[in-house]
């Protein structure tokens, strides 16, 4: 046994039997056969091969580059696409600026101050209401306020040939000429309310007023303008009220007028319509620039919701284009549609004329009217708080900076909106169908180009809700602007609009989607 182990150790280089079988001294797959005397010419190791040297990085020549992309042609394709792009580029351009040079567009029209202008009539009672008038004319300004009508300056008992008989309300002269002073310094028109005034003096109500009447009135008029009265206000029933009269007048205002500072004419329109100027089968739209119209119509009695609706509505179809017009409130209205008739009066077509207001007011506390004279209909029962003066103010602000920023506001076109109450709106879900009485919602529409500014005004007790097949061309969704109760915010839907009781609505319009 130890000989056979010895033997074995002796014997190193022995091969086993299997030495030629695959996977053992072969390479798999080489081919070499099993045999032993072919095993000897297979490699057992692959040599490494020694790693090439290391090339520096050049870049492409130029004949190399046209090579690789595909030889001289493609510079040629390559310009031509460049230029192609250049040409479709300059096409797209060319018929973008097409579209907008021959698109249809509204023209802006050119307002004149008073056209821009809202109008406030103030109270100062003696010559502690001057000082109070004159220490809150920044204040008016501020809540964009851009003209003053001042009434009762002169004496109408005293000479109808003197302009410079002032009356008890507005002080003595000096005090007049202070508030002048003082309005031009707050940067706020004034115009002289005259209405009533006999200027011509008794011969002028059966005809025209004598050379010597016409030269003192003239005289009394340039003493004005020069202390920077920017017009004169008239009624169509005051003789001055006469084409030959104004035509005069007109000519010494040429002599202070400038673009921007023209001095105009006002009439005070008395009844429904405005009568043709005295000896004149017609009233000159270049004599007149502006007339007062009242939205309400004068009565003794309050205005019932039905009689308040019924004049509004009869506004609203029956607008007359010809004369620039000036919006008050007049005639006796309840006081719960005070805000409602603001509202109305800052959005129709015109400048509005907004009588004293207790509540904007920084002296009082006591919310009064907005634009009527008759009675004391429209005094509230008890004493605003501070809260809803601070209210008043707001709502009011609100209004009048809307209208000096928006151009569909002040120039836009007007539509009226006529509906059936019974199919145009529905009853709230949560009260009585409406009575056969009950006064319609009114609407009207200003635009201008794409804007579009909805304004609804519920003067009955009841709360509506708008039909969804009502004016079905208008876009549906919109933004709140303000509302009497200053409680609404934020975008909107007609379709789930409700409307409260003595509430009035601004919505600006606009497509839903497009809003953001």
């Amino acid at each position: 046994m130890e000989q056979s182990d010895k033997e074995a150790a002796d014997e190193p280089d022995r091969m086993p039997l299997n030495a030629g079988g695959a996977g053992y001294g072969s390479v798999a797959g080489s081919g070499v056969s099993g045999r032993v005397g072919d095993s000897e010419s297979g490699p057992l190791l692959i040599p490494e091969t020694e790693p090439e040297p290391f090339q520096q990085w050049r870049p492409m020549t130029k004949d190399e580059l046209q090579v690789a992309a595909g030889g001289p042609g493609w510079r040629k394709v390559r310009r031509y696409l460049v230029l192609l792009f250049w040409l479709a580029w300059m096409a797209m351009l060319a018929t973008s600026i097409a579209i907008v040079m021959l698109s249809p567009r509204p023209i802006a029209t050119p307002l004149k101050w008073w056209q821009k202008s809202l109008f406030y009539q103030p109270q100062a009672e003696g010559s502690g209401g001057v000082n109070a008038l004159c220490e809150q004319l920044p204040y008016l300004r501020s809540l964009g306020i851009g003209a003053l009508i001042l009434e009762g300056l002169f004496d109408k008992k005293a000479s109808p040939l003197n302009l410079n008989a002032t009356g008890e309300r507005f002080g003595t002269l000096p005090q007049i000429l202070h508030v002048l002073a003082e309005s031009n310094k707050a940067d706020l028109k004034v115009v002289l309310n005259v209405c009533g005034v006999d200027l011509l003096g008794a011969q002028g109500v059966a005809g025209d007023a004598d050379e010597t009447s016409n030269l003192t009135a003239h005289h009394a008029l340039r003493f004005w303008l020069e202390q920077g009265v920017a017009g004169f206000a008239i009624c169509d029933t005051d003789a001055a009220y006469s084409e030959k009269t104004l035509l005069e007048w007109k000519g010494v205002f040429k002599e202070f007028s400038s673009e921007d500072e023209e001095r105009i004419v006002v009439v005070k329109q008395t009844g429904d319509i405005l009568p043709p100027l005295k000896n004149s089968s017609q009233c000159n739209v270049t004599l007149v620039d502006m007339v007062m119209r009242s939205i309400l119509p004068t009565s003794q009695h309050l205005l019932s919701p039905e009689e308040v609706a019924d004049a509004i509505e009869t506004h609203l179809q029956t607008r007359e284009e010809d004369i620039w017009p000036s919006w008050t409130v007049g005639g006796n209205a309840s006081h719960d549609l005070k805000e409602l008739l603001l509202v109305l009066m800052m959005t129709l077509p015109g400048s509005p004329a907004v009588q004293y207001d207790e509540d904007i007011d920084p002296r009082q506390n006591v919310s009064l009217k907005v634009g009527s004279s008759h009675g004391d209909a429209n005094k509230p029962s008890a004493t605003h708080t501070e809260q809803e003066k601070k209210k008043a103010v707001a709502l009011f602000t609100s209004l009048s900076h809307s209208r000096a920023r928006e151009e569909a506001l002040q120039f836009g076109s007007f539509t009226f909106l006529p509906f059936n109450t019974s199919t145009n709106f529905s009853s709230s879900s949560n009260s009585t169908l409406p009575s056969p009485s009950s006064p319609p919602i009114l609407a009207f529409l200003r635009s201008w180009g794409c804007v579009q500014f909805l304004v609804l005004l519920n003067v009955g007790p009841e709360v509506h809700s708008l039909d969804p097949a009502w004016a079905p061309s208008l876009p549906k969704a919109g933004v709140f602007v303000t509302n009497t109760r200053l409680d609404r915010l934020g975008s909107t839907t007609l379709d789930t609009l409700e409307v409260q009781p003595r509430e009035a609505i601004v919505i600006k319009l606009f497509e839903t989607g497009s809003y953001s």
